[in-house]
């Protein structure tokens, strides 16, 4: 089964990001994701990054993934 800190380690992996949170029940997750590499893309262009990241791994082993992508900008202003 995948576990939450697997999907935070192929993200990491393949994207780079300031900041990476998962959680989930080993099918089902849920991420926060900040990355620079999302500065002048619309959300679904932003998704395609993080799934490119994923590759195969989000038909074979990710059941369903929820995300919320963030700039570093967008991101020090919410906190």
């Amino acid at each position: 089964m995948v576990r939450p800190d697997d999907v935070k380690t192929y993200i990491e992996q393949g994207l780079a990001c300031e900041h990476v949170s998962v959680s989930g029940d080993g099918q089902h997750f849920e991420a926060t994701i900040v990355s620079a590499a999302f500065a002048g893309k619309n959300r679904v262009q932003q998704h395609q990054l993080v799934y490119k990241a994923l590759g195969d791994r989000m038909r074979a082993e990710i059941h369903a993934l929820s995300m919320h992508t963030m700039t570093p900008d967008e991101w020090r202003a919410k906190n």
